[in-house]
C-alpha cells in the first residue's frame, strides 16, 4: 500500500511538472530581474508583502467551509442564464478627439484618452483559467477580439492572476503594443511570450513613468496577492494613478479595502474617474477582494467625481449571485451618492462628461 501510496504521489509530481511547464503558465522572475525585486522595501521573506497584515481568509472562515461555499453548495443564479447584453463599438475608426472608455466585462477596458490608446487587463479567450473551458464567459460578454482593437500605445497590467494576464489575448496583442506597463516581476512572462525586452516598464510601488508630454503613471499599493502556477507573491500587484494632459484616472485592479486609497486621495488630489473592483468577493476574501460597501469607502477615500466599478458579470469567481456586485452597490450607493458608471459592454463612456447617465441593464435578467 505505501508503495502503491508513494508512486502515485511522485506520478501527480511528474503530471504537474509538465502542465506547469506550458507556456500559459508563464515564467518567474530570475537573474536581475530577480535581484531588482530583491531590493524593494516591499519584497521580504522570498515574497512580496502587502502593506498590512493580509490573510487569505478572514477571521470566522476555514478552508473547509471555502470549499463546501465553491463547490458543492447550491448556487442557482451564480451563473445568469439569459445573454448578457452588449453593443460593439468601432474601435478601429474612432475619431481621434474622442475621448472614451469602452468595457468588454469583468476587469478588461478600453481608453482613447487625449490621443492615446490604453488597455487593461485584456482577457478575450472567453477563459479566465490556463485549463481550457474550466472558467468560462458568460454567455453575450465575448463580442470583441484583438482583432477589433486599433494599436495600443499603453498596456497596463494590475497583476498576473489569469483573469487578468490571459496568455491567448497577450499572444494575439502582442504585435499591437507598444509599452507594457506593470508591477515588479511580472514583465518575465511577458519576455517568456515573445514581448521585446524595451517594451516592458516594470516599476515598484511609489515609483512612476514619465510616459509622454503630459501622460505619466504613478505606481501604487494595492491588497491583494499574485502568482501563476504554485508561485505566489513572486510578482508585484498594483494599482495606477494615470495623469493625462486633460485627466486623473485610478486604475485599481484588484484589491481589498486598506488604508492606500485615503494614502492616494491624499497624495494626488481628487480623481476624475475611480475604476474598482467590484465583484468576486466573499467575506471570507474580504481582505484580498473589495466588498461592495468599501468601494463606495474607497470612492470617498480617492475624492473620485465618478466610481466604475468592475471585476463582475463576465466570470463566475465568487459564490454571490452574478448581478449581486451591481445590484448592491447600486442600492448602498444611495447613501453616498457616488455618480455610477454602469456601461453595458461595448457601451461608450464618455470621459469628459459626468452627467452621462447609464441604465441598470442588468435589472430583470435572469
Amino acid at each position: 500500500m505505501t508503495i502503491i501510496i508513494v508512486s502515485s504521489l511522485v506520478l501527480i509530481g511528474i503530471v504537474a511538472f509538465f502542465v506547469l511547464r506550458q507556456p500559459q503558465f508563464g515564467k518567474a522572475p530570475s537573474g536581475q530581474r530577480l535581484e531588482r525585486i530583491k531590493q524593494s522595501p516591499h519584497y521580504k521573506n522570498g515574497k512580496f508583502q502587502n502593506l498590512s497584515y493580509t490573510p487569505t481568509l478572514a477571521e470566522g472562515h476555514n478552508y473547509f467551509g471555502v470549499i463546501y461555499e465553491t463547490y458543492f453548495k447550491n448556487k442557482p443564479r451564480q451563473y445568469p442564464t439569459d445573454i448578457i447584453p452588449s453593443v460593439k463599438t468601432d474601435l478601429l475608426n474612432l475619431p481621434v478627439d474622442a475621448d472614451i472608455l469602452v468595457w468588454f466585462g469583468h476587469s478588461s477596458y478600453f481608453i482613447q484618452i487625449d490621443g492615446k490608446r490604453i488597455l487593461v487587463d485584456p482577457v478575450f479567450s472567453g477563459n479566465a483559467s490556463p485549463i481550457p473551458r474550466t472558467v468560462k464567459s458568460f454567455k453575450g460578454t465575448d463580442i470583441y477580439t484583438v482583432a477589433d482593437l486599433p494599436d495600443i500605445d499603453y498596456l497596463f497590467i494590475s497583476h498576473d492572476h489569469y483573469d487578468h494576464v490571459n496568455y491567448e489575448t497577450l499572444i494575439a496583442l502582442k504585435s499591437k503594443t507598444k509599452k507594457v506597463i506593470c508591477g515588479l516581476g511580472v514583465g518575465s512572462h511577458f519576455e517568456h511570450w515573445g514581448y521585446e525586452s524595451d517594451k516592458i516598464i516594470e516599476k515598484d510601488w511609489n515609483e512612476k513613468v514619465e510616459l509622454d508630454s503630459g501622460f505619466t503613471a504613478f505606481v501604487e499599493p494595492a491588497r491583494h496577492f499574485s502568482g501563476r502556477g504554485f508561485s505566489t507573491n513572486n510578482t508585484l500587484w498594483a494599482s495606477y494613478v494615470l495623469q493625462t494632459p486633460s485627466m486623473k484616472i485610478y486604475i485599481g485592479g484588484d484589491s481589498g479595502y486598506d488604508t492606500h486609497y485615503a494614502a492616494i486621495g491624499n497624495k494626488y488630489g481628487s480623481v476624475d474617474l475611480a475604476i474598482l473592483d467590484n465583484g468576486q468577493y466573499n467575506e471570507a476574501w474580504k481582505y484580498i477582494h473589495n466588498l461592495p460597501e468599501d468601494v463606495l469607502k474607497a470612492g470617498q477615500d480617492l475624492k473620485t467625481k465618478r466610481i466604475f466599478p468592475v471585476h463582475s458579470s463576465k466570470f463566475a469567481l465568487g459564490s454571490h449571485d452574478w448581478d449581486e456586485p451591481l445590484t448592491k452597490i447600486t442600492e448602498l450607493n444611495k447613501s453616498y451618492n457616488i455618480p455610477l458608471v454602469t456601461p453595458i459592454i461595448g457601451e461608450p463612456v464618455n470621459l469628459k462628461d459626468t452627467t452621462q447617465q447609464f441604465k441598470q441593464w442588468w435589472t430583470g435578467l435572469n
